[in-house]
């Protein structure tokens, strides 16, 4: 086994870097909807906080509001804490809606890691 990288196996999967931004996600799954807050988001994905326990592999459609724009996507949960919150990532985003989430953020990105 190699330990030099000493990346844990979810940094590595991670393509770009999360900023802290806090907003109401609108979520809809095969049996569930509900409204979260993020806790931080990339134009890759985010995690939101919700008590709602939703199982890792389940598909769900966002409604996420930033700067004045909707940006509605389908989103796959690869992270679940239940009862906490959960990871998705982005699917079918446009590159349209990719490219704009990518300037919102870089100007949030003040404090962020800017990785």
């Amino acid at each position: 086994m190699n330990f030099v990288n000493s990346q844990s196996p979810q940094d590595e999967r991670r393509q770009y870097g999360r900023s802290r931004l806090i907003i109401d996600v609108f979520f809809n799954g095969e049996d569930m909807t509900g409204v979260a807050g993020t806790k931080d988001i990339s134009p890759g994905g985010l995690y939101m906080n919700t008590k709602t326990e939703i199982p890792e592999g389940s598909l769900l459609t966002l409604r996420v509001p930033v700067a004045g724009r909707d940006i509605v996507c389908n989103a796959e949960v690869i992270y679940s804490n239940p009862g906490r919150g959960v990871g998705v990532r982005f699917q079918g985003l446009s590159e349209e809606d990719r490219a704009f989430l990518e300037k919102e953020l870089a100007g949030e990105a003040g404090e962020g890691d800017g990785r």
